[in-house]
């Protein structure tokens, strides 16, 4: 199976690295309830930073929920040429959406976002 772990370097971690995607996105993929914005890192592997925040999605339980989701389809999906720094954003309504629906959501969304990305 492999490793499953969601460590440091899979990881935005700073500020600065938030900003930087923030400041110069190379690709963005968007529905109705979620927002994923990507940018070339340089690296041989890509990133996630998560922004789910409580005004968008009040309860805890739900946060976490799509927290667990979005790293869950993130450690599932293929890699691409370019590794990418990608920050997705909650917007309101996403805490209604049942597991299935999210994952299939976060997967389509994901591949959208690399094949934008990662086009020569």
């Amino acid at each position: 199976m492999g490793n499953c772990r969601f460590g440091k370097q899979l990881r935005l971690l700073t500020p600065r690295e938030y900003r930087a995607v923030f400041d110069r996105v190379d690709a963005r993929a968007a529905s109705g309830n979620l927002l994923l914005l990507a940018r070339r890192n340089g690296l041989e592997r890509h990133r996630l930073g998560l922004i789910i925040a409580k005004k968008q999605v009040p309860r805890a339980v739900d946060r976490n929920r799509i927290k667990r989701m979005a790293r869950e389809v993130f450690r599932h999906c293929p890699p691409s040429q370019a590794g990418l720094d990608v920050i997705v954003l909650a917007r309101r309504g996403l805490e209604r959406m049942d597991k299935r629906a999210l994952s299939a959501i976060l997967r389509k969304q994901w591949q959208a976002l690399t094949e934008t990305a990662c086009a020569p």
